[in-house]
C-alpha cells in the first residue's frame, strides 16, 4: 500500500528536508530486515538444534532428585535467567552429564538472540577444530578472522571446556581467548564436567577470580 511493491519509497517532505527527494527503504521492508538480521545472528551463534533449548522449555526441579540437588538446580536456574538480563562479568556452571549445564547456556543465547543481542555458542572442540582448519589452504576465512570473532564476542558461550584434546596448542589457544575476555571485561558463559583442579592453571586462575 506504500510502495507498490517496489521496496523504496520518496518521502513527502519539504525540499529544505534532508530526505527531500531521497529514496527511502519502506516500512514493509522492515519485517524482510528483521528476519535476515535475526537469520544472520542464528547462524553467528552456531546453536543449530538448540535453537529451542529456552527457560521456559527447562525444568528448574529436574526429575526424582534430591531436595538439595533440586535447590542446586534451581540456584543455577536462577542465576542463568539473571546473567541472561543482564550479562555481566563470568558465570561457570559446572555439573555431570546430563544435568542441564547446556539446556542453561543455550537458553542464555536464546535469549540474548530474541532481544536482538550478537552472542556466540560453540562447543568447546568445535570451537578449536574450527581455529585448526581456518589454517588449510583455501580456507573461507583467515585464521586472525576466526580469533578475532571469537575473542571479541559481545557474548562467549564455551560449551563442554576440558572435552578438548589438551595439546600445547589447544592450551595455549584457550588461554589467548579465555585471558583476553578477562581484561577486556567481556561476559563470557563456560560450560564443565570437570573438576576445577584438573583445568589448566592460567585458564582456571581467569575462571575461578
Amino acid at each position: 500500500p506504500h510502495c507498490s511493491g517496489l521496496g523504496y519509497v520518496i518521502p513527502d517532505v519539504p525540499p529544505v528536508h534532508p530526505d527531500f527527494g531521497r529514496a527511502v527503504a519502506c516500512q514493509c521492508r522492515a519485517v524482510e530486515r528483521e528476519m535476515a538480521r535475526m537469520d544472520r545472528l542464528m547462524k553467528l551463534s552456531q546453536l543449530g538444534a538448540l535453537q529451542d533449548c529456552t527457560f521456559d522449555s527447562f525444568l528448574p526441579e529436574g526429575h526424582g532428585l534430591t531436595p538439595a540437588r533440586q535447590r542446586n538446580l534451581r540456584l543455577a536456574f536462577e542465576r542463568a535467567r539473571d546473567f541472561a538480563r543482564e550479562p555481566e562479568g563470568w558465570l561457570l556452571l559446572k555439573g555431570g552429564y546430563g544435568c542441564g549445564k547446556t539446556h542453561l547456556a543455550a537458553a542464555i543465547a536464546n535469549y540474548r538472540l530474541s532481544l536482538g543481542h550478537p552472542v556466540l555458542f560453540v562447543n568447546t572442540p568445535d570451537l578449536l577444530d574450527h581455529l585448526r582448519a581456518a589454517f588449510a589452504p583455501g580456507s573461507s576465512n583467515s585464521y586472525d578472522q576466526r580469533f578475532e570473532q571469537v575473542r571479541n564476542a559481545p557474548l562467549l558461550i564455551l560449551d563442554d571446556l576440558g572435552t578438548q584434546s589438551n595439546t600445547e596448542w589447544a592450551q595455549e589457544k584457550l588461554y589467548q581467548i579465555f585471558n583476553y575476555r578477562y581484561n577486556a571485561k567481556l561476559p563470557t558463559v563456560i560450560t564443565t564436567n570437570e573438576e576445577l583442579e584438573s583445568v589448566e592453571i592460567r585458564i582456571r586462575s581467569r575462571m575461578v577470580d
